[in-house]
């Protein structure tokens, strides 16, 4: 996993900032570049050569022996738009899942030079052990999401609006990102009502093995789920379940 982050890293890092780059949008009108896809690439090319056995789940290039014991999960770049506006608030997600279900993790966020990696016990930014802040009331909160919009435009989100109301601090320092400042003990909450399973795979192990909680928005399994809420306590969970409940 180490490997293809470094390998993804070294690849996205000359697409970062540049005033030519070219971005197409998908049939689901999100966008694309060839920093996404060359990343994807090279990391599929290294799994078939090492772990020809494995199976491999791609945002970009779809799915290939998804039954197999241990399929990788990848996201070359989760946070296009903050990439392509040349803020690193982005990052490469990778998973393996054994049976199914995510058993290592990571965020590389190539540009910072950051690496936290997960295995549902211990999580590790740069190779030091990492823990999320023991912050159990709303009102302490750094509270972020992806799209604040997205929240404003869906009804069923309306009970998160009064988190965010009540936060401490709100801000949409979101997609992987959002992540790993939880993990790290940097924020509290992460809110996300619309993922796929490739933006969710890393996740898991990350906060779990940082001490935190992660679920769908109805406390339900993390994965697979189309939505997603990590919090550093399980007290902070419970109180955004109340809220998304009501």
């Amino acid at each position: 996993m180490v490997e293809l982050a470094a390998l993804s890293g070294e690849f996205i890092r000359p697409y970062f900032g540049r005033a030519d780059l070219q971005v197409d949008l998908k049939a689901d009108q999100s966008p694309v570049t060839a920093a996404d896809r060359g990343a994807e690439e090279l990391m599929r090319e290294r799994i078939r050569a090492r772990f020809p056995g494995h199976g491999i789940v791609g945002e970009e290039f779809g799915s290939e022996r998804q039954d197999a014991e241990f399929v990788w999960v990848l996201d070359p770049i989760d946070g296009t738009k903050s990439f392509t506006a040349a803020v690193p608030l982005f990052g490469t997600l990778i998973a393996l899942l054994h049976r199914g279900q995510p058993a290592l993790g990571c965020i590389h966020q190539p540009i910072l030079g950051q690496l936290l990696v997960g295995d549902n016990v211990t999580t590790t930014l740069n190779g030091v052990p990492v823990r999320t802040r023991p912050v159990t009331r709303i009102e302490e909160a750094t509270v972020l999401t992806s799209d604040p919009a997205v929240i404003q435009r869906n009804p069923a989100c309306r009970g998160f609006q009064g988190i965010m109301n009540h936060a401490k601090l709100t801000r949409a320092w979101g997609d992987c990102y959002g992540y790993l400042l939880v993990a790290t003990g940097r924020a509290d909450v992460m809110y996300d009502p619309l993922m796929n399973l490739w933006d969710i795979a890393a996740l898991v192990p990350i906060i779990r093995g940082a001490g935190g909680v992660i679920t769908d928005a109805h406390g339900g399994i993390a994965y697979p789920a189309s939505s997603t809420v990590a919090a550093g306590t399980p007290e902070l969970h419970r109180h955004i379940m109340a809220a998304l409940a009501s």
